[in-house]
């Protein structure tokens, strides 16, 4: 284990680790972590109660908290996972993603921007910026079900409980409220309008 800076590293538990791990500085690890082979983790993340297995690099300014990250996955910058979230192998999730209770198959990417709360996500799916889980209707939290190789755009809601079959794409800027097919394009959006001569409101001089 490198520790870049042990005056700048926090340990509150207990920290279990392979070969040749690299810890950066202002690193806090709370609870029983374990860190396979050849782990890198950048600087200001906290590390809690979680296990993250060999090769997985997770960059600066994340949060880990009762995860399970698999090989070879990529996390962050400023990214969070949240308790009950497992991600398989070479998954990547970027920059103000945030997964919580949800199972993320292999390769599959959610880089920016996102958020997906009580699901489970395929193999080879991405998710788009600005894309979240709409898992709750205010007394009970719902599921979403994402197949194999789906591609979900940018912007879009999946209002669960829902199903996204294999290889479907979600067309960007869809409010997805009832299950899409397989193999198919499905996107909801109303028509886009121009209006002549319209004018923006005019603060009236006080």
């Amino acid at each position: 284990l490198t520790i870049r800076d042990p005056a700048r590293f926090d340990l509150r538990g207990t920290l279990t680790m392979g070969k040749d791990c690299v810890v950066d500085i202002n690193v806090i690890v709370e609870g029983d972590v374990r860190l396979g082979d050849r782990v890198v983790v950048g600087p200001n993340t906290i590390l809690r109660n979680c296990s993250v297995a060999d090769d997985t690099r997770i960059d600066a300014n994340c949060v880990i908290d009762q995860a399970q990250v698999g090989t070879g996955c990529l996390i962050g910058p400023f990214a969070r996972l949240r308790p009950g979230a497992e991600l398989k192998r070479d998954v990547h999730v970027g920059n103000f993603v945030e997964i919580k209770n949800s199972i993320v198959g292999n390769g599959s990417k959610a880089n920016h921007l996102a958020y997906v709360g009580d699901s489970t996500v395929g193999d080879g799916v991405n998710i788009g910026a600005g894309t979240i889980t709409a898992n709750y209707d205010g007394a009970n939290k719902h599921r979403t079900i994402i197949g194999d190789r789906a591609s979900i755009g940018s912007n879009c809601v999946l209002v669960a409980p829902v199903t996204v079959g294999d290889g479907a794409t979600v067309g960007a800027g869809s409010t997805i409220g009832k299950d899409a097919p397989p193999e198919q394009l499905t996107l909801t959006r109303s028509k886009q309008v121009s209006i002549a001569g319209w004018k923006r409101p005019v603060k009236t001089p006080k």
